[in-house]
């Protein structure tokens, strides 16, 4: 199961970072695409006519999303439900599966702004960000930074509307590494939209949850009361900064009141201080190796299809 995934995950890589370069032409990369299951029985391959790229734009939001992070729930999902580690249902659930995929990805492009905008990408739907500025790259002057954080809070809201399937999908897994696999992104995820909340540091700077929040996630992302428990907090921590004059305010109540309905306790989780700081190191040190595995995976597939320096 390990190698299946793995693999999984360095071919859909490389299919993204192909599909995402927007100086190869459409004539040339629909029939790469439609090839490249063949390339990868060549070892040699390789396609080095990348150039650098262009500004992207992103123009059909909830399809971008589903073909470079919906494709991969739903395959995981039925890879877990193949291998029989999971029932049928799981892999069954397409729209389920598809949430999970979506989710992680708009919480990365709502993070990812002012790194998208010094590389010349644009991932922000323009849907959203023309209701209050004429070009996205507006957002990040002084004078635009109410607007920006209103656009924010739309884009935050809009990806909250996931987290009723996110919380369906993990309550029906019953392989605790699977579980594991699964809980610790979606959590991981939720916490990262708290932080970005109404918060101008996102056009300003690097938001990120502080590394002993993300152990502290990881060793209590174990089972699904706990998961509840995780999201109810950082729903509840949302919903108190809800600004009254934001224009999502309304959406935004209602869909926490919405996730409020599945059963969420109404508890904080119990204090992690009575771990020895051997087990914590441990525990870190887990995660960083985790972290480097994945990073390292991911660069080789981007290797795999972009212009190399040889």
């Amino acid at each position: 199961m390990r190698h299946a995934v793995c693999i999984f995950y360095l071919v859909l890589r490389a299919l993204d970072t192909l599909e995402d370069d927007m100086t190869i032409s459409v004539e040339k990369k629909i029939p790469l695409l439609h090839n490249f299951h063949s390339f990868l029985y060549q070892p040699d391959w390789r396609f080095l006519e990348s150039k650098e790229k262009d500004r992207q734009v992103l123009e059909d939001f909830p399809t971008y999303c589903h073909y470079v992070a919906g494709l991969v729930g739903i395959g995981l999902s039925r890879l877990f439900s193949a291998s029989e580690f999971e029932d049928p249902l799981v892999g069954e659930d397409v729209e389920c599966a598809n949430s999970m995929g979506l989710f992680l990805q708009k919480t990365n492009i709502i993070r990812d702004f002012l790194e998208d905008q010094r590389e010349g990408r644009e991932f922000w739907p323009q849907e959203v960000w023309s209701k209050y500025v004429k070009k996205l790259g507006d957002f990040a002057k002084p004078e635009n930074i109410d607007l920006a954080v209103q656009c924010l809070n739309e884009l935050i809201t809009n990806a909250l509307h996931h987290i009723p399937d996110v919380i369906t999908y993990l309550s029906r897994l019953r392989n605790q590494s699977v579980f594991n696999f699964c809980a610790i992104p979606q959590v991981m995820a939720i916490a990262t939209l708290t932080a970005c909340y109404n918060n101008q540091q996102v056009f300003k700077g690097v938001v990120k949850i502080r590394k002993g929040q993300a152990v502290t996630l990881m060793m209590d992302a174990t089972n699904m009361p706990a998961v509840k428990a995780i999201i109810y907090q950082y729903m509840e921590e949302i919903y108190h900064r809800i600004p009254s004059s934001d224009p999502s305010s309304s959406k935004t109540r209602e869909i926490i009141s919405t996730i409020r309905t599945q059963n969420l306790p109404a508890c904080q989780l119990i204090s992690r201080s009575h771990y020895s700081p051997v087990y914590l190191s441990f525990v870190m040190l887990l995660a960083a190796l985790s972290w480097q595995y994945l990073s390292t995976l991911s660069q080789v597939a981007e290797d795999y299809v972009q212009t190399g320096e040889h």
